[in-house]
């Protein structure tokens, strides 16, 4: 097959064109915007979930504190009818023992509870303060996560826009060249990866495996417009020397 040397150098561009497509895909596949953004989402749902956690443990803590106070008022309520009883003087002696002693055990019962009621309330304030951190910190996970998204879409246009440039100058390049040629390359390439490279001194530049010196003298003695391919990957070998 032969092929005119323009018409090879634009194969060598197609195939360099191919090979950078490839690596824009490769880089959409694998972009280090979207990790950041996985990783800000993880944070920011950790962080949201302990928050949650936080919403749940202070709802618990304001019922043990309304359980408590609503205890306190009663114990209050019974020694006020005790001690109205007391300074009635309407009871007799042994009502007066048993309203003595009762008053006593009430007010241990206050007293334990008041210090219980202290022990959920500085526990309510912890909880307090930990949400309020907890929420700053949601706060700034959101604002990295937005900026992760920024990021990650600004990558990814980047990409789209590169791709649609080289794709149109693909398109470009095949409309110029020899449906026979573009078939071959096209077929070498879905086969290899790579349809067509320079020739590297002894070396395919697809495949970079260096070519006997029989090889590399047929393929130096076939004339300049003849197709010729690696004898190991079948790659369309170009001779175009630093043209």
């Amino acid at each position: 097959m032969k092929a005119e040397l323009a018409q090879q150098r634009s194969l060598l561009e197609l195939a360099e064109l191919d090979a950078e497509l490839a690596r824009l895909a490769h880089r959409a596949a694998n972009l280090p915007e979207q990790q950041s953004l996985i990783a800000a989402q993880a944070d920011h749902r950790e962080a949201g979930d302990r928050l949650a956690a936080l919403a749940i443990a202070l709802e618990d803590v304001d019922a043990q504190v309304a359980r408590f106070e609503s205890e306190i008022d009663g114990v209050r309520q019974r020694e006020d009818r005790d001690r109205k009883l007391l300074d009635s003087g309407t009871v007799n002696p042994k009502q007066l023992e048993e309203l003595q002693h009762e008053l006593e055990t009430l007010e241990r019962r206050q007293s334990s509870l008041e210090d219980s009621l202290l022990e959920v309330m500085e526990r309510l304030e912890q909880l307090s303060s930990d949400q309020s951190a907890e929420r700053t910190k949601l706060e700034g996970l959101h604002a990295d996560l937005t900026t992760a998204g920024h990021n990650r879409d600004a990558a990814q246009e980047e990409i789209e826009k590169l791709r649609g440039q080289h794709a149109a100058r693909r398109e470009a390049i095949v409309a110029g060249l020899d449906s026979v040629l573009v078939q071959l390359y096209e077929r070498q390439r879905a086969s290899s990866g790579v349809g067509a490279a320079r020739l590297l001194g002894r070396r395919c530049g697809a495949c970079r495996i260096e070519l006997d010196r029989g090889e590399l003298a047929r393929i130096s003695a076939a004339p300049e417009d003849e197709v010729v391919r690696c004898p190991e990957c079948q790659a369309i070998l170009l001779r175009l020397g630093g043209a």
